[in-house]
């Protein structure tokens, strides 16, 4: 169905990134096979990187089986965990240096704030005061397990400093707090749960501890782009979406941050993935202006959906590519317009 491309003239570098949380299905299918038309048709290299921070749940078969359904697929890299390149290792597993540079620019340039509230701690200050904020409401909230790639809600300023913690900053000793609104703070009169005296120079911190630290967005500001499929795109920040993690208090650095550094090192120059993905392009394009990195192109691919509307997602058994393949559906059934019969 497609055969190798041969040496790229070009300086388009694209990429796959699939996540080893379980089996590829239809519309993982279609989203990289138009990365694969877009690198191809540019005369460009695809870069194969394997997205495994989720430790808990990715898989080793999971991503053996994504390189053999994708090969199957007929769409072909140049880069990748089982061929090497200029650009390893191709496992986000093994490329935490990367993001620990990033964070400790981040927080040098002071871009970041420490937050120690739970996920419970959130489910409160988002349910007030409109919606319940019973225990048990509070609990049901806090226990839902995203996926990982999920839009998360704007961050309600439980631990965003304010010009309170400004004045106990010390820009000398290389860790700003810039003078930020207070209007994210909680109306009932919560206070932020890092104390105020939180002070320390930018050498005294060079690991994350036991923290989430929170990209401050500077509120109000439009975050706009072109995208190469859906168009113009803008995003307001601190109304679309809020302070963001990049880094979490289990050790590991976020998407956000994660993708960023790891689309600047391999030099991409085309980002192609899902519209679900919009609002993180927005948060993205300001990491990447943070770290004074050179921001790629965008390319959004709409979303398959189920014969009831729903997004495609891992549940979909009968949609995966390894249960079409027994089914022997073809590569070019997988590729069409409507989806095989679940």
């Amino acid at each position: 169905m497609a055969s190798h491309f041969s040496s790229p003239p070009s300086s388009y570098r694209g990429r796959l990134a699939p996540s080893p949380t379980g089996y590829l299905h239809v519309g993982h299918a279609r989203t990289f096979w138009t990365a694969y038309e877009r690198a191809r048709d540019a005369g460009g290299v695809l870069v194969m990187r394997m997205e495994d921070l989720d430790h808990e749940r990715s898989r080793v078969e999971f991503a053996e089986a994504a390189i053999e359904d994708l090969r199957w697929l007929g769409i072909r890299w140049q880069e990748g965990p089982e061929m090497g390149g200029s650009y390893a290792p191709y496992a986000q597993s093994g490329r935490r240096a990367f993001y620990l540079d990033a964070w400790r620019r981040l927080l040098r340039g002071g871009f970041l704030f420490p937050c120690r509230c739970s996920r419970k701690d959130l489910a409160a200050a988002l349910s007030a005061p409109h919606e319940s904020n019973s225990p048990a409401a509070i609990e049901a909230q806090a226990s839902v397990e995203l996926e990982p790639l999920d839009d998360e809600p704007v961050y309600p300023g439980t631990c965003r400093p304010g010009a309170d913690a400004l004045l106990m900053s010390n820009s000398d000793l290389g860790l700003r707090f810039p003078t930020l609104s207070l209007k994210k703070r909680r109306k009932d009169g919560a206070r932020c749960n890092i104390p105020l005296a939180f002070d320390p120079t930018a050498s005294e911190i060079d690991e994350p501890g036991n923290f989430n630290w929170r990209f401050r967005v500077p509120d109000g500001e439009a975050v706009e782009f072109v995208d190469g499929n859906l168009g113009p795109q803008r995003f307001v920040a601190d109304v679309d979406f809020g302070d963001f993690v990049v880094w979490r208090r289990d050790g590991g650095p976020s998407y956000q941050l994660a993708c960023v550094a790891d689309d600047a090192a391999m030099k991409i120059t085309e980002v192609v993935r899902g519209e679900d993905l919009l609002k993180s392009t927005a948060r993205q394009i300001l990491l990447y202006r943070a770290l004074g990195l050179e921001i790629p192109e965008w390319f959004h691919c709409r979303l398959v959906v189920d014969a009831n509307g729903r997004r495609l997602a891992k549940r979909h058994d009968a949609l995966r590519l390894r249960v079409l393949r027994q089914r022997g559906v073809t590569p070019w059934q997988v590729l069409a317009t409507e989806l095989p019969k679940e």
